[in-house]
């Protein structure tokens, strides 16, 4: 690619985070920040690079006319084999062109491969970096930003390789790293298989030969997996047309922590309409059910060397006695006249599956994040959230917490449905507070009020839904990979 003359060095201008509360010493100590830091970033007109990294991904960047010497790095979300891979700097075409009129300058790569692509993309965002600097010049402050399993590369990045960046934010990050993902969205669909399937035939990770049998791990390959994802669907649209059949599937979607109100098309169910509710977490079983539990699952398992998710000593008792979602599931079983403790006792009984130690092992070495922040890291989740269950920031709260690292992590909730739902004011007000905590060295108000305030300055014309909110417990104890691995006894 041939490289750009570079214009003239010039002091860089900083899009200053307009700040809800303390406004004025908020700004003036920004501004004796601002005066202070060297020169170093060199402000260009607009430009869009794009080029390839030498791992083959590809590389997009973005600047502004007047660059304030903060860099973006993106990382995107999950891209299924076979779809389209194209690099992108930014969630969305509106949130990239308000980041680049307050000033900001934007990265981001395609990632090598698709897929559950942790190990790929870690490098590959590190090197599109590198063309960055090589391309632009050097920043004064670099921020890694991404959602959904781009949340998880950029805390990935950010625990991994403090020392490439400043801070982070994670956008319906799968924090929870990817043991634990697969391990929830397992008791999801054994669940399901185990209440309305039994004469699945299957026992422990195997699925039974012949027309019934419904396999939850060791695909032989993809058609393998869409087979068993194709008999469970079967089963899942029968069950959903019976009282029995749709309070063993809010059971199921308790043990994942699926909301009861996920589609921001759809009205906001009361918080007793059960049967709304349910209406609701059947869509997003049943998504679940056609992608991630099985089509995802068995290209991670190829990728893995393995199954890296077990069930081997799990209480479902205990899990959903945790879940936000027990209530409505004791009243939609009462409603059926059914026994939950009979369906929880058959959920004991029935044969587990185990996990293998390299895979556990891959998952753990590449896509698990430990809490030891070193730099300061800004998370937002959508309440709800069916794909990345906003329970997973407790889980990630949890673990930061055990490493010491709490002053560096802030996290903030949006009152709304669906996966990464989040508006361009929203957006712009998350990356204005981590700004203003790594140019000030001290996180400002994050409450709700300030967030929305920042939100509506940054963007008026988008909703800013910021709101008072607290996870419950993430469904399965949150532990570290290698505790799992040493004293659980979780392997065949």
């Amino acid at each position: 690619m041939t490289r750009t003359a570079q214009p003239r060095i010039a002091r860089p201008r900083i899009a200053q985070p307009r700040i809800a509360r303390r406004p004025a010493v908020g700004l003036a100590a920004l501004l004796l920040l601002v005066a202070a830091a060297p020169a170093s970033a060199t402000p260009s007109t607009a430009r869009h690079l794009e080029g390839t990294l030498p791992s083959g991904a590809a590389y997009v960047i973005d600047t502004p006319d007047d660059w304030n010497g903060t860099v973006l790095l993106f990382s995107h979300g999950y891209r299924p084999e076979g779809a389209p891979n194209p690099a992108v700097n930014a969630p969305d075409e509106p949130t990239k062109k308000l980041l680049l009129k307050e000033g900001y300058a934007l990265v981001g790569s395609s990632y090598a491969t698709s897929g559950w692509s942790v190990e790929q993309a870690v490098p590959d965002q590190l090197a599109a970096l590198d063309a960055f600097r090589g391309e632009v010049g050097a920043a004064l402050r670099t921020l890694a930003w991404g959602e959904s399993l781009g949340g998880l590369i950029t805390t990935t990045i950010a625990e991994r390789h403090p020392g490439r960046v400043d801070g982070s934010l994670s956008m319906c990050g799968l924090v929870h790293g990817g043991v634990a993902n697969w391990n929830s969205t397992l008791d999801a669909t054994f669940a399901l298989r185990t209440l309305l399937a039994p004469d699945s035939g299957a026992s422990g990770n195997s699925g039974a030969s012949g027309d019934s049998g419904i396999r939850l791990t060791g695909f032989k390959d993809a058609a393998d997996a869409a087979t068993s994802a194709k008999r469970l669907g079967e089963r899942l649209g029968t069950a959903q047309n019976t009282a029995d059949g749709r309070a063993r599937i809010a059971l199921a979607a308790a043990l994942h922590n699926i909301p009861g109100w996920n589609d921001p098309g759809t009205p906001r169910p009361a918080p007793d309409d059960y049967p709304a509710q349910q209406a609701n977490q059947y869509t997003a079983v049943r998504g679940l059910v056609a992608q991630p539990g099985f089509a995802w699952r068995e290209e991670a398992e190829r990728r893995t060397g393995g199954n890296m998710s077990w069930n081997t000593g799990v209480d479902y008792s205990a899990m959903l006695a945790r879940s936000a979602h027990h209530k409505e599931v004791k009243a939609l079983y009462k409603s059926a006249g059914l026994s939950l403790r009979s369906d929880l006792r058959d959920l004991a009984r029935a044969p587990r599956v185990s996990a293998e130690p390299r895979a556990v092992r891959y998952m753990a070495d590449h896509a698990a994040p430990s809490g030891r922040l070193s730099k300061p890291q800004f998370d937002i989740h959508t309440t709800g959230d069916a794909l990345v269950p906003v329970q997973v920031e407790n889980a990630y709260r949890r673990a930061v917490t055990g490493a010491d690292r709490a002053p560096l992590l802030r996290q903030a909730y949006t009152e709304n449905a669906g996966h990464c739902t989040f508006s361009p004011a929203e957006q712009l007000a998350a990356v204005h507070t981590i700004t203003y905590r790594i140019t000030s060295g001290h996180w400002d108000d994050t409450s709700p009020d300030a967030l929305n305030s920042r939100a509506h300055q940054a963007d008026p014309t988008t909703p800013a839904r910021y709101a008072a909110y607290r996870p419950g417990p993430y469904p399965r104890p949150f532990q570290a990979p290698t505790q799992d691995i040493t004293h659980h006894g979780l392997f065949r």
